[in-house]
């Protein structure tokens, strides 16, 4: 397999003969997802993890420097921010996003007991990401993922909830109509503390054998994530989305039948879970309509590279009510 490579704007473009088939089909998403939903009035882009970013890297260089210079890039971790770093592109951070104005005397102030200061945290609303790019392990037909692969999935969601729309890229291996048909596990981010009760909650939810994820040899011992943390991989039979719930099931575990969004929601009770790389719910144009503030896990669409060079494209029904993407 080819390995990726991130080239400068002044670099000739890698010759899709040079790539295998699965490279080469990431490529295509890749660059068709920039051109729907790449905007150079963007100032904020969520950039992703994992080998089909890079090319969603590759395609926004392409755009030049005199539209990039103006943008910040956020990386959903240290790999990320090394590929935005080697690409040249503007590095930004999700924890130093710029503060929205707004009229102080319209929220009013309140002055923090211990310090005696202003309570900052009353004009804590910051800009949104106007869009971020990322894979996933495992993309259903109701576009909901399982992300974690990469043991970044907290930096992930953190990133795509703070975008406007978050838009998937992979290859023609992740679409399959639910999720864990090809991917056998959730990745769990954990506190490793609290390992052992949760494995025990995690069997007695229905997964049959959840594990500490571990490093490259077994001495090496468990991986450890950006955040300091442990993933643990849980197997569970293939999630059903709503729409497979029929003659009074509940899709809450009983005979071992989960629906994907009532997992995701029991997972995320257990004490000592940071994150789970169920992305699930809504997108972020359903947290819009609905007055909201912040983005939604799920993506607004996703792009598959196919393994005969086509691109095919799944969308949310809000975006497909829309005359076009940006």
């Amino acid at each position: 397999m080819a390995t990726p490579v991130v080239q400068a704007a002044d670099a000739p473009p890698i010759p899709i003969t040079a790539l295998s088939t699965v490279e080469a089909s990431k490529r295509a998403a890749a660059y068709k997802a920039v051109e729907d939903h790449f905007d150079p009035s963007y100032r904020y882009i969520g950039i992703g993890s994992g080998s089909t970013v890079v090319y969603v890297v590759e395609a926004i260089v392409a755009q030049g420097p005199e539209i990039t210079s103006k943008m910040r890039f956020i990386p959903t971790g240290d790999q990320s921010k090394q590929l935005i770093l080697e690409a040249h592109l503007p590095l930004g951070s999700i924890d130093a996003m710029p503060p929205v104005k707004v009229d102080p005397f319209a929220i009013g102030t309140s002055i923090d007991v211990a310090t005696g200061k202003n309570d900052l945290g009353l004009f804590g609303k910051r800009e949104s990401l106007d869009v971020a790019f990322d894979g996933a392990d495992e993309i259903d037909e109701d576009l909901n993922c399982i992300k974690g692969g990469g043991a970044c999935l907290f930096q992930e969601k953190l990133v795509a909830t703070a975008a406007k729309k978050f838009v998937c890229v992979a290859d023609y291996r992740k679409l399959q109509p639910r999720l864990l048909t090809a991917w056998k596990a959730i990745p769990i981010e954990i506190a490793p503390l609290a390992a052992p009760t949760i494995k025990r909650i995690l069997i007695t939810l229905g997964s049959s054998d959840p594990k500490i994820r571990q490093g490259g040899s077994a001495k090496a011992g468990p991986v450890v994530t950006d955040n300091g943390m442990w993933i643990m991989d849980a197997p569970f039979p293939k999630l059903l989305i709503p729409s497979d719930l029929k003659d009074g099931q509940l899709g809450d575990g009983t005979n071992g039948i989960w629906e994907v969004n009532q997992l995701g929601r029991r997972l995320k009770r257990i004490v000592g879970i940071l994150e789970v790389g169920l992305f699930y719910g809504r997108n972020g144009l359903q947290v819009a309509n609905a007055g909201e503030e912040g983005g939604g896990q799920k993506p607004v669409a996703a792009y598959f590279g196919m393994a005969n060079g086509e691109v095919e494209v799944r969308t949310a029904k809000e975006v497909r009510d829309r005359s076009s993407f940006p």
